[in-house]
């Protein structure tokens, strides 16, 4: 089952707000909506909102009404710009559409329907793509786990992220499959407990050993030399290294500096924004106080509490041992080796 899809005419998701207390899937005609289930996380993780967004420009195409190749353009535009604005920091919300906006510029089109069948088939081969890259990524990140290792873990960054397989949790996988013993602890990540719902759910099905651990207790279990390795996603990597992810990634990283644990993010090519110098100019986005004074409807405090809820924070490159990519793990310094990877260089 992949975490987006398109099916009978529409984008098929996985609902990732109801697990794990249930595994069911929505279905969503129309653009409007698939931008809404970006930005309510119905589906999240970078790589997966990036094939979201795709398959959402496929269904906005189909959605319009126009007969011309040029007014369909008109409306494929319009909804460019609507599923752009669902979430402001995962850098693959914009790459997506972007991809299938190129097709529109670049290509020559004989009918609108035509345009409309091709968009669905670069929708498909973005999905296609992302699950070969993660099992690449994996199979680079792997190489770095020990048989016994300990590997702290923050959010969600398995299958559930992607469209199939997953970034960090996709070097977990690997290294499992592989036949090495190791465990996880998982920091629950709050105020949406993507750690503890998701992550947790994912390594259930998987096989894999691990334990929910309070965010404030990463830095204990690294003190205590039981952790060996920290792995992480991103949702935006900038020129320099410097990258953005889950709220409170970057606490784990001063941590891990401080305790000598290596510390690697994975994320593919996508993700990567050489158009951003560092990470002082990646727009963070700020969600709803709900999220922490009501999480998933259970009130903690009185309502009227006041709250801030930044839903990322940005790494800054001095405290990365590297960047795992499909094209092999880019080391400090990191700029020309991003540089290299991106045009699809092996490093």
């Amino acid at each position: 089952m992949r975490t987006v899809e398109w099916a009978n005419g529409q984008v098929r998701m996985i609902d990732q707000k109801a697990l794990p207390w249930e595994l069911t899937q929505v279905d969503l005609p129309t653009y409007q909506a698939v931008a809404h289930a970006i930005q309510d996380m119905t589906v999240r993780g970078a790589p997966a909102i990036g094939a979201a967004a795709a398959f959402g420009m496929a269904l906005a195409a189909r959605q319009s009404r126009a007969s011309s190749v040029a007014d369909l353009i008109a409306d494929l535009r319009e909804a460019a710009l609507f599923i752009k604005a669902a979430r402001p920091t995962a850098v693959n919300l914009a790459w997506g559409v972007d991809r299938l906006m190129a097709m529109v510029s670049q290509g020559s089109y004989p009918s609108a329907d035509a345009l409309r069948d091709a968009l669905l088939a670069e929708a498909q081969h973005v999905a296609d793509e992302d699950v070969e890259i993660n099992r690449r990524m994996g199979a680079n990140g792997a190489a770095l786990i020990k048989d016994g290792d300990t590997i702290l873990h923050h959010c969600n960054t398995g299958a559930l992220a992607t469209v199939d397989y997953g970034t960090a949790l996709g070097v977990v996988r690997a290294a499992f499959e592989q036949g090495k013993k190791i465990h996880v602890l998982l920091d629950e990540t709050r105020p949406r407990l993507q750690g503890a719902r998701l992550s947790a759910w994912e390594l259930e099905q998987l096989g894999v050993s691990y334990d929910i651990i309070p965010d404030t207790a990463s830095g204990y279990y690294m003190q205590k030399g039981e952790v060996k390795i920290v792995l992480v996603g991103a949702d935006r990597v900038t020129a320099n290294g410097d990258f953005a992810n889950k709220i409170g990634t970057y606490q784990v990283a001063v941590l891990a500096k401080e305790n000598s644990i290596p510390f690697y993010t994975v994320a593919p090519t996508s993700t990567v924004d050489l158009a951003l110098a560092s990470g002082a100019e990646i727009p963070i986005e700020e969600r709803s106080k709900d999220e922490v004074l009501t999480p998933y409807g259970q009130a903690l405090v009185p309502p009227h509490f006041h709250a801030r809820n930044p839903a990322f924070d940005v790494t800054p490159n001095r405290y990365l041992s590297g960047i795992i990519t499909e094209n092999g793990i880019v080391r400090p310094p990191f700029v020309e080796g991003l540089k290299r990877t991106v045009a699809g260089e092996k490093v």
